[in-house]
């Protein structure tokens, strides 16, 4: 998995926000015509669009922000230590306290 180690350049954020505008743009008028037309079909069609649209704002945002960009930045916790490689990071699941987790300890 890759990451942007490096800010994106402000033409691929603008581009992606235009993008996702336009979706929603779209959306509004596949909505407005449905109620105009009285077709459910357009409706639908209108939600699926801005469902996209807030997928794509969605993953912008997650690869953009990331955690493991901020830990390849220094933003993280800890920093990031010497000889890091962004793909090796990741959520470890020994981390996770799960409820049945304490019955097994017991059991030891």
């Amino acid at each position: 998995m890759t990451t942007f180690l490096h800010a994106p350049s402000p033409a691929l954020a603008l581009v992606m926000v235009s993008a996702v505008v336009a979706l929603v743009a779209w959306a509004l008028q596949l909505m407005q015509a449905a109620n105009d037309r009285g077709e459910f079909g357009l409706m639908l069609a209108g939600c699926m669009v801005c469902s996209a649209a807030v997928g794509l704002a969605t993953v912008m945002v997650l690869s953009v922000t990331g955690p493991d960009r901020l830990a390849a930045q220094g933003y993280a916790p800890g920093g990031a230590p010497a000889g890091y490689r962004a793909d090796s990071a990741g959520v470890s699941l020994d981390s996770i306290s799960l409820p049945w987790d304490n019955g097994l300890d017991a059991a030891r």
